[in-house]
């Protein structure tokens, strides 16, 4: 079998098993998603053991230690997989909630009610927590899944799937309903793109090459899910040990992720103060600066920021720092360059929290917390399949709701037109 008859078969067999999963109770969803979870501790030693593989192979292809951040399991994060999948299953089933209702003059009583989008393609790259995140989810809403893993996870991914549709079906959810492409070759993804009728949505999780790849060149409606290019503001009224907690964490906890800290914007008032301590907090962690002029002048360590700086997500311990007149810039400076995902003000002020919140275009706005916080799992949501930087559909994380669409159901006694 070729790669396009493989891909198409998957893809038959989705369809056939989503018109089933859309109509599965409750509880059944449950009783897999918490199978699916204890399978994943149980066997924790299986995962482990082929995470290590990838990771190896990684560091031979030279891969980035960002890249082997995202790659790497530990049993913390497969307890955390757990975890989102047992959230995920305490979490009210969206298929059938109402949403509109209303009886027209002519006595047509006419109701709108979610329901499952079917298939959903799933194209991500090196994170292998993705694919149970992205498995509970599909599964909770009524959705068939094909997940499309990065090559660099390939071992990971086939450990997780295998365990994770075992538990599955064993529990009733149809077979077929979880799939997953084994092979590596590029043409798998090109044939998944065009696969019109039987997937109904591909949701790209990746660096902006893969994403523009897939909404260039797919056929099928996508869901972008876009980078991170992120900021924190210090505005003049800010709380300095507040500030540094938040600006550390941002940047240092996690610096690979989409919601880590890429710029710091700090108030001209408060700089000559804030600054260098910011500088001997951040240099503790191993972070190079890279700072306006204006900041370069109050720690002459930074060096010099480049108009490529502002709009780079590093996805490592690198920072820019640039020195703002006011929150007006602060905001204009952050519209012209975020991706619009996640952004934060320190501040004791009332209306200028209010005004960053409302002026600032982004799926998550912060006030006085690090933009850490945007994930599915912080949110309540159980998981994430993604983080939506669009405005169409769903924007910022993406639980149950962003996985459903809408159906018009009208009962009538003879009505005609």
């Amino acid at each position: 079998m070729d790669i396009k008859e493989l891909m198409l078969d998957k893809a038959k067999k989705a369809r056939k098993a989503a018109r089933e999963l859309a109509v599965i109770s409750t509880e059944i969803k449950n009783r897999a998603l918490l199978a699916m979870a204890d399978a994943l501790e149980k066997r924790r030693e299986l995962i482990l053991s082929e995470n290590v593989r990838d990771l190896e192979e990684g560091r031979q292809k030279g891969l980035k230690r960002s890249y082997l951040d995202r790659l790497m399991l530990d049993e913390n994060r497969i307890g955390q997989m757990a975890e989102g999948l047992r959230q995920t299953a305490g979490l009210p089933d969206p298929v059938g909630e109402g949403t509109y209702s209303t009886i027209r003059p002519n006595g047509l009583e006419i109701r709108r009610v979610k329901v499952p989008l079917g298939v959903i393609g799933i194209i991500y790259e090196a994170r292998p927590n993705v694919t149970s995140d992205a498995v509970g989810l599909c599964l909770k809403s009524g959705n068939a899944v094909i997940l499309r893993g990065g090559s660099e996870a390939i071992h990971s991914n086939q450990a997780i799937v295998s365990l994770l549709t075992k538990a599955a079906y064993d529990e009733g959810i149809p077979e077929g309903a979880l799939q997953f492409v084994e092979v590596t070759e590029r043409e798998a993804v090109n044939v998944m793109l065009r696969l019109n009728g039987y997937l109904d949505v591909v949701i790209p999780r990746g660096g902006p090459g893969l994403i523009k790849m897939v909404v260039e060149n797919s056929s099928v409606p996508v869901i972008e899910t876009g980078t991170g290019i992120c900021h924190t503001f210090v505005d003049a009224s800010a709380d300095f040990d507040m500030a540094l907690r938040i600006a550390v964490n941002a940047k240092t906890s996690r610096p690979a992720v989409c919601n880590a800290m890429e710029t710091l914007l700090v108030h001209e008032d408060i700089a000559g103060a804030f600054l260098p301590r910011l500088e001997a907090a951040m240099r503790e962690k191993k972070v190079e600066f890279r700072g306006c002029d204006k900041a370069r002048a109050i720690c002459p360590g930074m060096n010099e920021a480049t108009e490529e700086d502002w709009s780079t997500e590093y996805g490592d311990l690198i920072l820019s720092v640039k020195v703002v007149k006011n929150i007006d810039e602060a905001i204009e400076h952050i519209n012209q360059y975020n991706t619009g995902h996640s952004e934060t003000i320190v501040t004791d002020s009332f209306q200028n929290a209010h005004r960053f919140q409302w002026a600032v275009d982004a799926a998550a706005v912060y006030v006085n917390a690090s933009t850490r916080f945007t994930d599915g799992f912080e949110f309540g949501f159980g998981a994430e399949i993604g983080i939506s930087t669009q405005k169409l559909h769903a924007r910022g994380p993406m639980g149950l709701d962003a996985l459903t669409s809408m159906k018009y159901l009208i009962c009538g006694n003879g009505q005609i037109r």
